[in-house]
């Protein structure tokens, strides 16, 4: 993929960066370019380090964008740092695709004493991109420059940025509402950029109220009037607009569009590159140099989410882990009979992946699909598979009615169909488990400190919990084969283990008394607990629903269990004891009980 995306920067067929050598006109062919560490990082809650931001510019650049503006060099030193570990730590290809991002040059200075012009250049990144007023209100009102004061500050910015061989894009910002309010006078200003040498004009609807009919109207104009450059698009996603003003931009002429990986940006967000990449290449046809890494993106907008400490947007389309996802039994019966009965494209084009969702909404199809999926049939239209199906369908409508949802756990429906399945015997069996809480201070505030003051001195908090569990498992002692009896094919084990609270002992009790005979375990990990009261009308009496969450360290790979009850504790402990049954059933190479050992 990497010599390919080399070959086709350094063509001029309109794939790759064909900027240099005419314009690209869209929708045929357009330019990706990124502007999640720049723009991206402005949205609330969204930092990244220079580590995280070199990480990210690799990933993109190994995935095929055409341009990654990562950052303003001039406005913070982390961005200026940024830009001088590049050119030693990032990959060659990386390094031709980087945009520097600044402003024209201030009022009343040379351009040549403008600090944050030269930044860019020591920046050494090929291409600049600059904004620049185009909004003749703005001009006037916000930065109280004359008219043709702001043409000249367009115009020295780009001449001298071009003349020290950078490849320049002018940002030309409220473009879309300057064009509105003073047509001749925003493009007085693309004139400006185009006369001094900009390589491309970007229409930038900065607050994000374009509607996109406007947007395609607008951008026609620029595009006729101006076909020696590159015509790109910014958009902000305040009226949930962004990613169509961007399509209806690339199919009026656009060839650049501008967005950010999983739409992050100030406000609402920037357009998001997650859809417009694949809605560009798979439903408009166009030519982008990232076509060939298209299977990829899902695994890049996790990879973002992560890196920047975000929780996915289970929603997001194309890449979403609910994008291809399937409940109603309608819907999941025409399915078995074509995918793309209700689905627009095939997930594997993207990188994801189609789920048939469990509720009360499902019909037998979502049920034998799960079937398929654990290997347990291979011929659906049997009629003992068809009544296990129903039956199953039954008990989850039922457990649904009371308070479970098993849409988002996965692992407790294969349990559920596991245990119906003739000769399945699980890996172990809780016999009986109790749980004690210990506590000398009861008041909360003054608990918290003085736990801390604890830790700290002795080890020891002020409020202890304490779990005692007896698990009927395998026994792998070799001393029970070397015996002249013969070897038991079960043991009983009793642990006792203390922890932060009842359920984190349980917890660790549960795997103690798991671990000897299935040291797989000591791999699993619990990353997230969820409590919800169902009926809080009932208060304490309220019933529970518990949700966990764990992840296989060694794999990645992660599962939810679900358990519903009025104590809390007994809620926990079986979900617990769900997501250890299928961390067993699905990777422990180890025999399960025989029903005599019961």
């Amino acid at each position: 993929i990497e010599d390919e995306l080399q070959k086709k920067s350094s063509s001029s067929s309109s794939g790759g960066h064909a900027v240099d050598d005419g314009a690209v006109v869209g929708p045929g062919a357009v330019l990706v370019y990124d502007t999640s560490l720049r723009d991206g990082t402005q949205g609330e809650s969204i930092s990244a380090s220079c580590e995280d931001k070199l990480k990210i510019a690799n990933r993109l650049s190994t995935f095929g964008v055409d341009y990654i503006e990562a950052g303003w060099p001039g406005s913070n030193p982390k961005d200026a740092e940024f830009f001088t570990r590049a050119q030693t730590e990032l990959s060659p290809s990386a390094k031709s695709k980087l945009v520097a991002f600044g402003s024209t040059r201030r009022k009343a200075i040379a351009v040549e004493q403008d600090a944050q012009i030269q930044m860019l250049l020591d920046s050494h990144a090929p291409t600049c991109c600059i904004v620049a007023k185009s909004h003749l209100w703005q001009v006037t009102d916000i930065i109280r420059a004359t008219p043709q004061e702001n043409l000249d500050m367009i115009a020295d910015s780009v001449a001298y940025l071009t003349s020290q061989n950078r490849r320049v894009f002018i940002d030309l910002e409220h473009f879309f509402d300057g064009y509105t309010f003073d047509e001749d006078y925003a493009m007085k200003c693309c004139q400006a950029a185009v006369d001094a040498g900009a390589k491309g004009l970007v229409l930038c609807d900065t607050n994000g109220g374009s509607m996109p009919w406007d947007v395609a109207h607008i951008t026609s104009k620029v595009v006729q009037t101006f076909p020696q450059v590159t015509v790109g698009m910014h958009a902000h996603n305040d009226c949930g607009m962004a990613v169509a003003n961007s399509l209806m931009a690339a199919k009026s002429g656009a060839g650049m569009i501008q967005g950010t990986i999983n739409g992050i940006g100030e406000r609402t967000g920037n357009a998001d590159l997650c859809s417009i990449v694949p809605s560009l290449s798979l439903h408009v046809k166009s030519n982008l140099t990232c076509n060939p890494s298209l299977a990829n993106i899902t695994s890049l907008s996790r990879f973002i989410d992560e890196t920047l400490n975000r929780s996915p947007d289970s929603a997001a389309p194309y890449v979403g882990a609910s994008a291809f996802a399937h409940k109603g039994g309608l819907h999941v019966a025409a399915m078995e009979r074509s995918p793309m009965s209700y689905q627009h494209v095939e997930p594997a084009l993207v990188g994801n992946e189609k789920r048939v969702l469990v509720s009360e909404l499902s019909g037998r199809q979502n049920i034998l699909g799960k079937f398929r999926d654990a290997g347990l049939v291979d011929h659906p239209d049997d009629d003992p598979v068809e009544e296990r199906a129903s039956a199953i369908l039954n008990r989850v409508k039922h457990l649904e009615s009371i308070g479970y949802t098993f849409e988002g756990a996965d692992a407790s429906v294969h349990l559920m169909i596991l245990h119906s399945t003739r000769g399945y015997c699980p890996p172990f069996r809780i016999l009986d488990y109790s749980a004690q809480v210990y506590d000398n201070n009861m008041d909360s505030a003054s608990r918290v400190l003085e736990k801390g003051k604890l830790e700290h001195a002795n080890g020891m908090g002020s409020s202890t919990a304490r779990a005692t569990i007896k698990v009927r498992t395998l026994n792998l002692d070799d001393e029970a084969y070397t015996s002249g009896d013969a070897p038991l094919a079960f043991i009983d084990r009793l642990e006792v283990s203390d922890g932060n609270g009842p359920v984190d002992a349980l917890s660790s009790a549960l795997k103690r008394a798991l671990s000897p005979p299935h040291p797989f375990l000591n791999t699993i990990e619990l990353t997230d607990y969820k409590v919800r009261i169902l009926d809080p009308e009932k208060a304490t009496g309220a019933t529970t629903r518990v949700m966990i969450d764990f992840e296989d360290t060694t794999t990645g790979e992660s599962w939810t269990t679900v358990s519903v009850d009025r104590n809390v504790i007994s809620a926990s402990l079986n979900a617990l004891v769900d997501g250890f049954e299928y961390a067993l059933v699905q990777h422990s190479d180890s025999c399960v009980l025989c029903d005599d050992a019961y």
